[in-house]
């Protein structure tokens, strides 16, 4: 379950780049209802009645691509970013300090998935998850998932554990350090659907799973999974918006 008391290896913060930051301010803003406080020009935190739920910024070249990114916490981002490389994958932006807030590094896996690291400063990630308009979950959808199990248990010291969900077995992600059956899961993964790219998935918990997708398609959205509900999870539905930047709403069981 997430949950704001960020530790090593836990999804703190999530990024959209963007080609046209007003075209997904007005989208983002009609289907969750956030606003948007700009930091810097190209770049703004995504507010819930003042609390930090996300970022948008606009593309940083050709190397990033029109995603949302997942931030992982980290204790030092110089050896992460070696790690990785050590590790096979590829770093997309080396670490960078972002004045005060923390400091930032960008990555891809050696399938090509894309994710990113923090060090906090005065900014250590988002201040609600699991409310409506904020981060529910985050999931990995690769083709081979045992091959890049490896890869992640060596950059972060990840836990996997098998789980059902519905009828299928599911992978739960685990900080390190996290005991088995105790909840600490922060993560999904799941293989690829055919023809597909390995990404990382954004679930966005909303009040109705239903409405959100209907809503979304009045914005200029898309539809790229109906709406299907997982027992003991809720009813979840895969949406991309007008730029192509995927992501997922769900409303949980319970």
């Amino acid at each position: 379950m997430l949950t704001t008391r960020f530790v090593p290896g836990s999804p703190c913060w999530v990024e959209l780049d963007s080609p046209h930051l007003e075209t997904a301010e007005r989208f983002y803003g009609g289907l969750f209802g956030w606003e948007f406080e700009e930091q810097v020009p190209e770049y703004a935190f995504c507010q819930l009645g003042g609390r930090n739920v996300a970022g948008i910024g606009a593309l940083m070249g050709e190397a990033v691509t029109t995603a949302w990114t997942p931030y992982f916490l980290v204790s030092d981002c110089e050896a992460t970013s070696q790690t990785v490389e050590r590790a096979g994958g590829t770093v997309l932006m080396p670490p960078v300090d972002m004045a005060s807030q923390g400091q930032m590094a960008r990555f891809r896996d050696p399938a090509s998935a894309e994710f990113a690291i923090w060090l906090p400063g005065d900014v250590p990630g988002v201040d609600l998850v699991n409310e409506p308009g904020s981060m529910a979950w985050i999931e990995l959808r690769e083709s081979d998932t045992s091959a890049v199990r490896g890869f992640y248990k060596s950059v972060f010291g990840w836990r996997f554990e098998d789980a059902r969900m519905g009828d299928v077995t599911y992978q739960l992600i685990s900080p390190f350090g996290s005991a088995p059956g105790t909840g600490s899961s922060v993560a999904g993964l799941a293989p690829l659907a055919p023809g597909d790219r390995p990404h990382w998935l954004t679930y966005f918990e909303v009040p109705d799973c239903d409405a959100a997708v209907a809503r979304c398609q009045e914005l200029g959205g898309t539809v790229r999974s109906p709406a299907e509900e997982v027992k003991g999870v809720g009813r979840m539905a895969s949406l991309s918006d007008p730029h192509g930047a995927r992501f997922a709403v769900i409303t949980s069981s319970g």
